[in-house]
């Protein structure tokens, strides 16, 4: 009788079934105990995006300051994620305003998209790049697809295409570089202008 009870065959069901039931009675007390609401582990994913970053902001406010505690760069963005192994930080619709020393006209930057390279304070701009700045009243526009700033120089740059439109007239160039601070403009290459008298 003993040996039939716990022969090969019979022993292999008993235990499939013994595991079987464990593994239920274990999920649902975990189901019973999880305070978590069912469509919370969706939300949280959703929040995430799809890029899996190791972190992100939403509504981000980013502000650096000079010794003097003058405001120097105000960035903002909808959403900014951080990726740890490439140390780098993706930003959507970023504005960047951007404070030069002894000057109060700001430079304000916008684009569809930007990166930060965290280490080295290089924020790359692409898509629809705008610069705006007012001047006695007069408002200056440069537009670009693609513009690097270099916070720790406090310059802009890009080798690609740009126009720089004003009140009476438009410049087209290949290239440029701005440095912030000394407010000078260098166009690389390329450059032609349109320009109407002023009456």
């Amino acid at each position: 009788m003993i040996a039939r009870l716990f022969s090969p065959g019979k022993g292999k069901a008993w235990a499939r079934m013994l595991a079987l039931g464990i593994t239920l009675a274990a999920t649902m007390f975990l189901m019973w105990q999880s305070d978590e609401p069912p469509g919370a582990r969706d939300d949280a994913a959703d929040l995430r995006g799809p890029a899996e970053p190791d972190g992100f902001i939403v509504q981000a406010d980013y502000r650096t300051w000079d010794a003097q505690g003058n405001l120097k760069i105000r960035m903002t963005s909808p959403r900014i994620e951080q990726f740890e192994s490439s140390n780098t930080a993706t930003m959507e619709r970023p504005r960047a305003i951007l404070q030069g020393e002894g000057d109060p006209a700001p430079w304000i930057i916008e684009a569809d998209e930007g990166s930060l390279l965290q280490g080295d304070e290089l924020v790359n701009l692409k898509g629809n790049v705008v610069i705006n700045r007012q001047l006695q009243g007069d408002e200056t526009t440069l537009t670009t697809q693609e513009l690097t700033l270099n916070n720790t120089e406090r310059t802009v740059y890009t080798d690609r295409p740009v126009t720089i439109s004003e009140p009476h007239g438009t410049t087209q160039a290949t290239g440029m570089k701005a440095w912030i601070d000394d407010r000078i403009l260098e166009l690389n290459s390329q450059v032609e202008g349109h320009y109407e008298p002023i009456r």
